[in-house]
């Protein structure tokens, strides 16, 4: 994939929710591919880089927790927030306007 790292910040619970799913869909020998920082972003992290998710692909599901802090910096509240990611397996590239206009 391209060289770009995606936003993801190495946590542990997002990484074990995304294996168990992998093996569900890929089988355990995928696991070896998968590279959080490289090849498992959400729709519009794929976009940005010139990719497309495939017709009908489902995504993976993962969540992060966003902390709300007061003026003095404690946490007042902490939010979860649902993050829907897709693998490199279920993406594609985009065709540029003028590669449709050949076809």
């Amino acid at each position: 994939m391209n060289g770009s790292i995606s936003p993801y910040t190495g946590s542990d619970v997002t990484r074990s929710l995304v294996e168990q799913q992998i093996v569900e869909k890929y089988g355990h020998t995928e696991l070896k591919n998968l590279d959080c920082y490289h090849n498992l972003r959400t729709f519009g992290g794929w976009l940005k880089i010139g990719f497309r998710v495939k017709k009908n692909e489902k995504a993976i599901r993962s969540f992060t927790i966003t902390e709300v802090k007061d003026s003095s910096g404690a946490v007042i509240k902490k939010i979860k927030r649902n993050i829907f990611l897709f693998y490199f397996r279920q993406i594609e590239p985009v065709k540029k306007s003028y590669e449709n206009d050949e076809e």
